[in-house]
């Protein structure tokens, strides 16, 4: 075929001396090379066994053939099968459903309740009225395992828990009289994207972007990760303007474009339009403006930095740049989830503010608080004087993702340091929930962390009896730390400031990404990272005092404790409420404080409720 082709061809431009059949032998064997190299595959009707194994939806109306075949008993079957179903319901397509089940299984493979909530059309209520909404709804389900729920909603998606008087975090049926409800609603939808400098490709570590409108420009703000020139920005539908922040970032750079698919340029002013719900995600690329090619985007806002790499090692290891020891306001960041930590949350929040006279602001992570929880801490905060604000951040998709709740919670609270809080906020104190505070917290805000990133105590090793558990002074956790302790992620102070100078967030979460991918690694999420990781971010050791934890920290010691922590015990495994009774004896008090207000809240809230129905008067039109 090739041979007869390459004869009745004229070749424009050739010499009739030349045309000869040597010349046309080698064009047939360029092309014959060609054609060689591309791979010959065939399509095969695969053929499948359907007596037993097999669901047959036939529709002989149609010419559409859907052919799925799953592991039932999969997580992934658990997601395709009600949108096979609508598309059946829809389309009305001929289809074919065979199960592929694996012959051995060692344990169950599926160890949740799941249901996809996609309906085909639009509901109605019986009097012609739109349905509320499209909901999950769970029948059948075994009344004794305790149950945890969990929303699987898309990337794009930021969803609050708006309504719901139980605790979603531990659902125990056989308690409950009729049923478990939660209200849900979208919260955000997200722009994220990737930044990178126009002419050297990297990205540009520590680049700081602003999002708002034309009454508040700087509504929302974020940090550009090393991790892929990641960026991420809370937003809802409409039309925002997106730009460098004040300060460094916009003195040293400049926006040379920005793609994405609802982008506009109005002159100077990027405008990024967020019109679905699939969010939106960018490409943008700076480059330094004139002059500013040696500028160090990561020095202080009081430095020229004009002197490029070198003047910026010689900062880090002088530590001529740590930031300023006074810190008026004491700032403390903390998560909780499920009623139990929430209560512990409170009480600890109280003994904050019983310990000190500066001003306190509390920061905590929204993403699973419950509504109980986010409706009283305004109360807490006019009761007690103190500011209060809730962050969050989605995990990126790209970031190795945990399944269980609890080792999420526990990487909020080490991974997204740099880029959870606004990026004015220079120093932080994370608190966990169940800690009692019994020291001026002002103490640690002051303190001087000596050019580290953040400052964590180390883990007791005065109680004798429990050195069978101190698995960090064996094995790898020994050849590691050397001479350096172990510390615990119950209490730690971070220098925000000196945290992104060095890169610390990318350099965690790189870390993080490597080593998550093993099962065994990363135990104890929180610690043993940044434990980890104490050779390339500098840790600071607090002094022993700061935490004392009974399981690890001997009686002769706890006099001295300026913070109690109601850490497991390996050996008694005794509950939380039962130990912070017995081991702190002014926790029954501030718990019964607490409650008095709510009791209170509750009281004003249901006589307000009663007079707004008393008040409540319909107008009629007089005869």
């Amino acid at each position: 075929m090739c041979v007869s082709v390459v004869d009745g061809l004229e070749f424009e431009g050739l010499d009739a001396d030349e045309d000869t059949s040597e010349y046309r032998s080698n064009i047939i064997m360029k092309i014959s090379s060609v054609l060689g190299l591309r791979s010959k595959k065939s399509r095969q009707e695969v053929s499948f066994e359907g007596k037993h194994s097999m669901l047959h939806f036939s529709n002989a109306d149609t010419g559409i053939n859907v052919v799925a075949v799953m592991d039932p008993l999969s997580n992934d079957a658990q997601k395709l099968t009600p949108v096979l179903m609508v598309l059946r319901h829809v389309t009305g397509v001929n289809m074919k459903i065979y199960m592929n089940c694996r012959e051995k299984l060692s344990e169950m493979p599926l160890k949740r309740f799941y249901r996809y909530v996609l309906v085909p059309s639009l509901q109605f209520n019986e009097d012609g009225q739109l349905a509320s909404g499209p909901q999950a709804v769970f029948r059948d389900i075994p009344e004794t395992p305790l149950l945890t729920m969990n929303l699987d909603i898309p990337q794009a998606w930021m969803v609050e828990a708006v309504k719901s008087p139980y605790d979603l975090d531990n659902i125990y049926l056989k308690e409950v009289e009729q049923s478990v409800v939660g209200n849900f609603e979208l919260e955000y939808i997200l722009i994220e994207g990737h930044c990178s400098d126009a002419n050297t490709g990297q990205p540009p570590r520590g680049l700081q972007f602003t999002l708002g409108t034309k009454s508040n420009l700087e509504q929302f703000d974020t940090i550009v990760m090393a991790n892929l020139g990641y960026f991420q920005l809370k937003a809802s539908p409409g039309s925002w303007i997106l730009q460098l922040r004040e300060g460094r970032s916009n003195e040293i750079f400049e926006i040379e474009s920005l793609s994405g698919s609802s982008t506009a340029k109005h002159g100077a002013t990027e405008v990024v339009v967020v019109d679905n719900f699939l969010g939106e995600f960018l490409k943008a690329k700076v480059k330094r403006k004139d002059g500013k090619e040696n500028a160090d985007l990561l020095a202080e806002d009081g430095e020229k930095g004009g002197g490029g790499i070198w003047d910026s090692l010689s900062n880090m290891v002088s530590g001529s740049t740590s930031s300023s020891s006074s810190n008026e306001t004491i700032n403390i960041f903390s998560v909780a989830s499920g009623h139990l930590y929430e209560r512990f949350l409170r009480i600890m929040m109280l003994t904050v503010m019983k310990n000190t006279k500066s001003p306190v602001k509390f920061w905590f992570l929204k993403n699973y608080l419950s509504p109980t929880f986010q409706a009283f801490v305004p109360h807490m905060a006019k009761e007690y004087g103190c500011e209060y604000e809730f962050v969050q951040y989605k995990w990126p998709g790209w970031l190795h993702h945990q399944t269980e709740k609890q080792r999420i919670i526990w990487g909020y609270k080490i991974l997204f340091l740099d880029v959870l809080f606004p990026l004015s906020l220079k120093k932080i104190i994370f608190v966990d929930a169940d800690l009692i505070v019994r020291a001026d917290l002002k103490e640690l805000m002051d303190m001087d962390l000596e050019r580290a990133a953040y400052a964590y105590t180390p883990f007791c090793d005065s109680r004798k009896e429990m050195d069978g558990f101190r698995f960090w002074k064996q094995g790898y956790w020994r050849n590691h730390l050397g001479h350096r302790p172990y510390h615990i992620s119950a209490l730690y102070v971070i220098d925000l400031k000196r945290f992104r100078r060095l890169a610390a967030g990318d350099r965690l979460r790189g870390q993080y990404q490597g080593l998550s991918q093993d099962p065994n690694s990363l135990s104890n999420l929180d610690q043993d990272l940044p434990n980890n990781m104490i050779h390339q971010v500098p840790m600071k050791s607090l002094p022993q005092e700061w935490l004392w934890c009974e399981t690890w920290c001997d009686d002769a010691s706890k006099p001295a404790a300026k913070t109690i922590d109601l850490c497991n015990n390996p050996l008694t495994k005794e509950p939380k409420l039962v130990s912070a009774v017995r081991i702190v004896k002014e926790w029954p008090d501030y718990d019964n404080e607490i409650k008095r207000l709510q009791e209170r809240v509750a009281e004003n809230k249901s006589q307000s409720q009663s007079y707004e129905k008393t008040t409540d008067t319909t107008s009629k039109d007089e005869l």
